[in-house]
């Protein structure tokens, strides 16, 4: 039987930290779909295309990852792929609470798959996407919290936008 694990996020933009929880969380099942959400409640810097397209590329070099878009309910989405993880990455208690949260509501609507939750690593916690965006809106050097081809892309992306950003 093919174990396989759902890791979902928005991904706007990817960062170290995805990448570590990644790698980390392919090791743990046969196969790791990285679910790139819809988030109605967010207003992305890149179109759906673009996060997938910079998730597939970032992550070429890992066998067992493959990367999906969805517009439903995340368990939903596992269940429709057969998964039987939910891989979770956890920074701090504020991504704790918010978690513990989720997994309750999740549980109720499927209690058959399980969720993993793994700690970034130490250097990695403080990371974060919406901080990443405002580094880089300000001219900052997000070269140390993405992956270099990602800051590439924001800082382009901050350009086109006519942000302050160099």
């Amino acid at each position: 039987m093919t174990r396989i694990g759902v890791y979902p996020g928005t991904f706007d933009p990817m960062t170290l930290g995805h990448m570590d929880i990644i790698r980390r969380g392919a090791r743990l099942v046969d196969r790791l779909v990285i679910g790139v959400a819809t988030n109605p409640s967010k207003s992305p810097m890149f179109t759906l295309a673009e996060r997938k397209a910079q998730i597939i590329r970032e992550t070429a070099d890992i066998a067992n990852v493959e990367v999906a878009d969805f517009d439903e309910l995340l368990m939903s989405f596992a269940e429709r792929l057969g998964a039987t993880v939910i891989v979770r990455g956890l920074r701090g208690a504020g991504d704790f609470e918010y978690e513990f949260q989720m997994t309750g509501m999740n549980r109720a609507l499927n209690d058959d798959i399980e969720q993993v939750f793994l700690m970034a690593d130490v250097a990695l916690q403080p990371i974060a996407s919406r901080l990443v965006k405002e580094i880089a809106v300000y001219g900052g050097d997000i070269r140390k919290f993405v992956p270099p081809r990602i800051a590439d892309d924001v800082v382009t992306r901050v350009s086109e936008m006519g942000m302050k950003g160099q």
